[in-house]
């Protein structure tokens, strides 16, 4: 069980062990369980329920204007956006 404790990096308190393996031996135990189960006739999946993407259709619609966009801006110059530089100008 420290052996495993340090694998896992787990901090054990003195007397842990005993508790720790009683647990460790039930899971292996369920491991096995399932082992003797027949799946040979289940087909691999990688979801349980099925995944369907609940997406509109696209449909072009009109967008706005250049001045209508420019018009919510906070500084615009020139018909661009104007944004303060990430770098420092040589």
């Amino acid at each position: 069980m420290r052996h495993v404790a340090l694998l896992a990096r787990l901090g054990l308190e003195p007397g842990d062990e005993e508790f720790y393996a009683e647990q460790l031996s039930g899971i292996l135990a369920h491991i096995d369980r399932l082992q003797q189960v027949d799946t040979d006739d289940i087909p691999p999946t990688a979801q349980v329920v099925e995944i369907v993407n609940q997406l509109r259709e696209d449909e072009p619609r009109p967008g706005l204007s250049q001045y209508e966009v420019l018009a919510n801006a906070p500084v615009a110059y020139d018909g661009y956006f104007r944004v303060p530089s990430i770098q420092e100008e040589a």
